[in-house]
């Protein structure tokens, strides 16, 4: 059985400083020698920075003050921390239900390829976001203060080539989108980097799971409720799926069967959540183990999140915390077995 840590940061101001307060509390950790394992030694700056200008401008001024934070070159800190010209990734799963009323998510990956970050921010150039930091810049899912929630979930490398990660487009979603249009907009423009599929709600009841390759970018909506898995569904993009996707599909029948059951957030929450779940899963040495359950309700404006073997949730009201009710929590503790 494994310790696992999760550190809670709350961050309000311009993007550089939110960038530099980033840094300097991560410094101390093994982030860096992580992110160096998996990313380029050096990306095309001016081409990244092109792109994140068309997107997400003060993206780039976060990503200075991660570089003044760390003490390294703005060209290191773009290479490890901006998520453009990503080299592929392993796989992951991740599942994702939604309903009118809420948003409810599992991660699964390796927690030795985790940030172990839960940010909540309000820049002064973008929209509030509360989310899971990936490659600190990123998000593996989020939402933002009016009301948008986005997750990813990897598909294939069908396709590959250097663009925006989808956890850097999740981040450029929360910040920039206040409404499922204007983020189904904003993700048909970025150019992808490999296959995945991005869930979507909004505080309207609206959903929608956006099927994006390289190459094309298709739009499943959902009316009472919606599935979201690691698999494309759309006729259009089958082609682009793995040779076997039986555990995703196995994984999206379940979470169909979930809607007749018309269970309360909470409640979904802890199935999600509950190690004995068939959507929870503990194969973390091959990469498939759950690291974090994150969910949102509209209504009231709940977010539910906790870690894997973690006793303990955090539960913020994020319209407060957007007004400025600044949570007391810093960590949550569990365990990987």
């Amino acid at each position: 059985m494994q310790d696992f840590k999760l550190l809670i940061f709350q961050m309000r101001g311009s993007s550089y400083d939110i960038g530099v307060e980033t840094g300097e509390r991560m410094k101390a950790t093994s982030i860096l020698q992580m992110l160096g394992s998996i990313t380029k030694q050096e990306i095309d700056l001016p081409e990244m920075k092109s792109i994140y200008s068309s997107f997400a401008p003060h993206l780039l001024e976060e990503l200075e003050g991660l570089a003044k934070g760390f003490g390294i070159s703005s060209h290191k800190a773009a290479a490890l921390c901006s998520g453009y010209d990503v080299p592929k990734t392993e796989a992951m799963g991740c599942s994702s239900l939604l309903t009118n009323d809420y948003y409810v998510r599992n991660y699964d990956f390796s927690p030795d390829l985790y940030d172990g970050v839960f940010s909540l921010v309000q820049p002064k150039q973008a929209f509030a976001s509360a989310g899971y930091n990936l490659q600190l810049l990123g998000r593996h899912d989020g939402v933002n203060e009016h009301g948008l929630v986005a997750g990813l979930h990897f598909v294939s490398h069908d396709g590959y080539r250097k663009g925006v990660s989808p956890w850097a487009g999740i981040r450029m979603v929360l910040d920039t989108c206040s409404s499922l249009e204007e983020a189904v907009a904003l993700l048909k423009e970025i150019p992808h980097s490999a296959c995945y599929n991005f869930s979507i709600g909004d505080r309207n009841g609206k959903m929608a799971e956006v099927e994006a390759s390289p190459d094309k970018v298709m739009v499943r909506y959902g009316e009472s409720s919606l599935s979201c898995v690691n698999h494309f569904q759309d006729e259009q993009m089958i082609s682009k799926n793995r040779p076997f996707i039986e555990g995703s599909l196995e994984r999206n029948e379940h979470l169909l069967s979930l809607n007749e059951k018309q269970l309360s957030h909470r409640q979904l929450f802890h199935h999600f959540k509950d190690k004995d779940s068939p959507i929870f899963f503990t194969d973390y040495e091959n990469l498939f183990g759950t690291l974090h359950t994150f969910s949102y309700s509209y209504h009231d404006s709940g977010i539910l999140t906790t870690i894997a073997g973690s006793k303990e949730v955090l539960d913020v009201n994020f319209r407060d915390w957007v007004k400025g009710d600044d949570i007391h929590r810093k960590n949550l503790s569990g365990y990987i077995e």
